[in-house]
């Protein structure tokens, strides 16, 4: 979910949905894939509603959940040619690597970012770069530490190709952490995605690796926040 700017011209909403839009804006709706881990805490809640300690741990439990699964409204930049982060969290590696051989983007090494996420950051992924789906693929794996270098190669993961309209090809692969289980994407081969927007989920804790052609300026650092959709990573080759 990107948001987008109110149109120059275009009068701003009052009344009853400008306090919706500034509800909305303070507290940040939740992924559908979060409502089966919120409805059984709050199911669990209601049911031992007598029972004080019974109703404040199904109810503690259910926040926690609704905190994970969050989903804020992101604005991505509207310059051509940059690639943004697709996922909240700490830039862990910015270096050069050979992309996961199921993308088919080649044997050298290219310039790769990944963002290492926390069980409290925001678990959506984001779309990097606008373009066309060209590969998606799931490769059965470990469960090591997400935060490892080695997670890239031996972790559970998904990875997806994306071509630009200009025909640069970027690779963003979702892999499986220490306590993760299970891997979402949404997107289908084929699809047009646009640049911002979400296209799947990790739970629970969790690292997403970034791949770009050669000849890209890498614009941000290792021990850098990133925040999904808006950071920009860098900027593709002209």
């Amino acid at each position: 979910m990107a948001r987008r700017p109110t149109p120059i011209g275009q009068p701003p909403r009052s009344g009853i949905a400008h306090v919706a839009d500034l509800v909305k804006e303070s507290v940040p709706p939740l992924h559908p894939a979060g409502l089966p881990f919120v409805a059984g805490p709050l199911a669990v809640a209601a049911l031992g509603r007598r029972h004080k300690w019974i109703r404040r741990a199904g109810l503690t439990a259910a926040g926690a959940c609704a905190t994970f699964f969050r989903h804020p409204s992101r604005v991505p930049p509207n310059r051509p040619g940059v690639v943004v982060a697709p996922a909240d969290g700490l830039v862990t590696l910015v270096d050069t690597a050979v992309p996961p051989a199921e993308l088919d983007l080649g044997t050298d090494a290219v310039p790769r970012v990944s963002i290492f996420l926390s069980v409290l950051d925001v678990h959506v992924q984001r779309v990097p770069v606008g373009g066309q789906v060209l590969e998606i693929v799931h490769r059965k794996g470990q469960f090591k530490s997400a935060d490892l270098a080695e997670a890239s190669e031996v972790n559970e993961r998904n990875s997806m190709h994306i071509r630009t309209p200009s025909g640069h090809d970027v690779g963003v692969v979702q892999i499986a952490g220490l306590i993760a289980r299970r891997i979402i994407n949404n997107a289908k081969v084929g699809d047009t995605l646009s640049i911002g927007d979400t296209y799947g989920l990790i739970r629970f804790g969790s690292r997403v690796d970034t791949y770009f052609p050669a000849g890209t300026t890498l614009l941000v650092e290792r021990g850098q926040r990133a925040v999904g959709a808006e950071t920009v990573l860098a900027e593709l080759p002209q």
